[in-house]
């Protein structure tokens, strides 16, 4: 079901002879706008509707991290004492975005009219996904709500920080290698021409590097609109068989969990990604089985992905969970034996609480390195690609000079 479009509707209402009282309202529909100001006393005389520019699409669109707040925030109301439909009315007053702040209304609306929060939760947003109604859920039959918002924030703000650190690894490398590939082809492209014309003049032989350099200045600008469209075709394509053929990103996902570091980091934020929604889901009550469906669920690595699907089944025909885990070939012995230590002494989701804290100060601290662990490695290669690019192109003066004197 496609997401409904969020506009911006103008409102004029008559409060006297000659006197216009007027306004602006953030609704989904017409229907919604007259019910929003229905519930202010407002009866609008005019009613326009306009579509909301980039920037306001941006400004009041509803993230992830609104919903990690949401979840401090009813979690705070909650453990206050606060009725659930008073403090959702609270967050609803207190809400800068327009979109969520029609999405904690549609709430309130759903359990006033009877409906369970976490049915409610379910039809308001996609960002509530399955795993998050599933707690609210189980904290509904037990009571238990304000535990389960407060578990949910702190999932969600580990999990948001965890990201964080995996995407700053990878851009690093990817932004300092873009920057010397472009700098690079600018030299190609534009620079080395310039300076055959000048080789042409001498009319003698050059170097051996330089002659090489130059066949590859003409090559690429002899190919380089070709060399364009196969980038330009290979990103696109990569991008199609991961999103259409399971395969294909399945290995794909599994040659990243091979790459230097970078693997590194992926894996034991998968790993640490796992063992805490685990730990989330059984703390509240879920079973086991369930609590594992959830985690395959909500991994980004297919590789990881599959290993779970077959640890689940194999956890249903009763084995046991480190024994499932151990198996599949795809986690470290550390953490089976910490989950074995936790299943036998009936403590099960603070084990998996600790192999998460394990795995994420891990990931903090590679990726804190990483500057002093890739900064090296990086100034080489640029200072001899680069550098061996001005070098080719000085020999020739310097050989001519050399001749000259």
């Amino acid at each position: 079901m496609p997401k409904p479009s969020l506009f911006i509707f103008h409102w004029r209402q008559a409060v006297a002879i000659g006197s216009v009282q007027k306004g602006q309202v953030f609704a989904y529909s017409e229907h919604d706008a007259r019910q929003q100001l229905a519930s202010q006393s407002i009866l609008p005389t005019r009613l326009v509707r306009r579509r909301l520019s980039s920037w306001q699409q941006r400004k009041h669109k509803a993230k992830a991290a609104d919903v990690t707040q949401f979840s401090r925030e009813i979690t705070t109301l909650l453990e206050s004492g606060i009725p659930i439909i008073q403090a959702l009315n609270l967050i609803e007053e207190n809400q800068v975005k327009a979109e969520m702040r029609l999405v904690v209304r549609h709430l309130r609306q759903q359990l006033e009219a009877g409906t369970s929060l976490s049915t409610a939760l379910a039809q308001a947003s996609p960002l509530f996904d399955r795993f998050y109604c599933e707690l609210v859920a189980t904290g509904e039959q037990t009571g238990q709500l304000p535990l389960v918002f407060a578990r949910l924030a702190l999932y969600r703000e580990k999990q948001a920080r965890l990201r964080s650190k995996v995407i700053k690894a990878m851009i690093y490398p990817t932004i300092v290698i873009g920057v010397a590939l472009g700098v690079s082809t600018y030299l190609l492209l534009f620079v080395i021409p310039k300076f055959k014309q000048i080789f042409d003049s001498f009319g003698a032989p050059l170097p051996w590097l330089t002659r090489q350099v130059l066949a590859l200045s003409d090559w690429m600008l002899a190919h380089a609109l070709v060399v364009a469209a196969i980038l330009v075709a290979l990103t696109l394509s990569h991008k199609w068989l991961q999103r259409r053929r399971p395969r294909y990103r399945y290995h794909y996902h599994r040659w990243l969990l091979k790459l230097p570091i970078i693997g590194e980091v992926l894996g034991k934020a998968c790993i640490a990604k796992f063992a805490r929604t685990l730990a989330t889901t059984f703390s509240a009550g879920i079973p086991l089985i369930s609590g594992l469906k959830s985690a395959t669920n909500i991994l980004t690595n297919d590789y990881y992905a599959h290993g779970l699907i077959t640890v689940s089944a194999h956890t249903a025909t009763g084995i046991p969970l480190y024994q499932a885990l151990r198996e599949s070939g795809r986690f470290p012995n550390m953490m089976t034996q910490m989950i074995m230590i936790g299943e036998e002494s009936g403590s099960l989701d603070t084990m998996l609480h600790r192999v998460a804290l394990i795995y994420e100060e891990d990931v903090d601290n590679i990726v804190d390195n990483l500057g002093k662990i890739i900064e090296p490695l990086l100034i080489l290669v640029l200072g001899l690609l680069i550098g061996g690019l001005v070098v080719a192109m000085y020999l020739p003066i310097f050989n001519l000079m050399s001749v000259l004197g």
